[in-house]
């Protein structure tokens, strides 16, 4: 798998955690939600340390597309339906508040920020759409409604967010990372209590943070069954055009646009990990048909965390660990809801009320029909007697063929060909196979 064009700006380098120390907060993970944890919470005048386990924002957050929108698909229809108007109004305005504060510290930071609509359209039919018009009017937002939006391809119409933003997410960190105590190369082997154990020292914290994609505590939060993760695909192209603003197909798996300086980034073909896909090649197919003077910049792909309800898990891990924090379950919405986690778990580690909380909350109720299918997709992995096993929980692996990877179908670990870890919840490589 090739490097997004993000990893073009270069992040300084932290050294390992060598001693013992003490800290009033730590996070555990170095992406956007854990260094926009510390950095708010840094400038509250709480103590702060961050460990990851390799690079600084060089997952996920690596591998976005870096868009800022509280447009996240046909969403707000399906919440007002589930949780009622309260929920889904918290929903927005968390979001928009994030956006806000992006908006805000981007006027400090130079990392291309441009305020751009968000569009989300339709190629089967405007029905979809129609709904999730009508249920953000009933919640107070008036999008509008766009026939014709600038794409190459005919639809049948698109809702649009006006105002929202689009960034370079590496450059953005650059400006918030002075100042931050961080450990790379830092794995935490352990927690006991609030006190983290790490290969060469421990770290004595009154409050931590679990900001790292998918938690990695099992016996607590039942997050092995409240999550399960998809791979989507993206190619950046040059001599492509500008779209004038970012797209989401209302369709699960459709195309995402948006520019990105020179380039087009085009967006893509997302599946549950460990299941057959054909990666890029859709998205290199509808390039050649519709900008066939384009050049292929790069391609790579990313991983996300995907809740039981399509709302983020952030707050209390779980009631047995009142100290301990997680922000997980971003639903390919990762900049915003980073953002939306860090104002959250600033207020909740500072001890002050926040509106939105309720909304966000890990232990609201599981009762829904994705938690049948992550049981089932557990149960048939597990009982599979083929090797090699993933060692976060013992499923059986499938091979990737198009990123020469070894994934689980079950909670979306990976491993390169060699067995290196590539992608949690498993916390280390897998064993020598016989």
């Amino acid at each position: 798998m090739g490097e997004s064009i993000w990893t073009e700006a270069q992040l300084p380098e932290y050294a390992p955690l060598r001693t013992s120390i003490a800290a009033d907060v730590l996070v555990i993970g170095g992406g956007m939600a854990g260094l926009l944890c510390a950095r708010l919470l840094q400038e509250a005048g709480v103590g702060c340390v961050v460990a990851e386990r390799c690079r600084i924002a060089q997952g996920v957050t690596a591998n976005t597309t870096a868009k800022l929108t509280a447009q996240h698909g046909l969403l707000y229809h399906k919440l007002l339906r589930q949780f009622g108007k309260e929920v889904a109004q918290g929903y927005l305005q968390a979001n928009l508040s994030a956006l806000d504060a992006f908006r805000a510290m981007s006027r400090e930071i130079p990392c291309q920020f441009q305020e751009l609509p968000a569009y989300l359209y339709s190629l089967e039919g405007a029905a979809p759409l129609q709904r999730e018009l009508r249920a953000l009017e009933d919640i107070g937002y008036r999008p509008a409604w766009e026939s014709r939006p600038p794409l190459p391809f005919p639809v049948d119409g698109a809702v649009k967010f006006p105002s929202q933003g689009q960034f370079h997410p590496l450059q953005f960190l650059q400006g918030i990372l002075p100042g931050l105590t961080i450990y790379e190369n830092t794995p935490v082997l352990s927690l006991e209590g609030t006190h983290a154990v790490t290969p060469h020292g421990r770290i004595r914290a009154q409050k931590v943070i679990v900001a790292t994609h998918f938690p990695f505590l099992n016996r607590h939060g039942a997050y092995f069954l409240k999550l399960f993760q998809e791979r989507s695909y993206v190619l950046a192209l040059e001599n492509a055009g500008d779209v004038g603003g970012m797209y989401i197909d209302a369709k699960s798996g459709g195309l995402s646009l948006r520019n990105a300086g020179s380039a087009l980034l085009l967006g893509g073909g997302s599946h549950r990990t460990g299941k057959k896909s054909a990666g890029w090649e859709p998205l290199r197919a509808f390039a050649r048909q519709y900008y066939p003077a384009s050049r292929e910049r790069a391609a790579w792909a990313t991983q996300d965390c995907i809740t039981l309800d399509g709302i983020p898990y952030i707050g209390q891990y779980s009631p047995k660990l009142p100290d301990i924090y997680v922000a997980t379950g971003f639903n390919k919405w990762g900049m915003t809801s980073s953002m939306v986690a860090a104002q959250l778990l600033k207020d909740a580690i500072l001890a002050r009320p926040n509106a939105y909380a309720g909304v966000f909350a890990p232990q609201r109720p599981m009762l829904r029909k994705q938690l049948l299918v992550n049981g089932w997709e557990a149960s048939v992995n597990l009982l599979t007697p083929t090797r090699p096993r993933c060692p976060h929980l013992g499923c059986a692996l499938k091979w990737n063929p198009q990123e020469h990877s070894w994934d689980c179908p079950c909670h979306g670990s990976r491993f390169a060909e060699n067995g290196r870890l590539l992608n949690n919840p498993a916390t280390g490589d897998l064993p020598p196979q016989e």
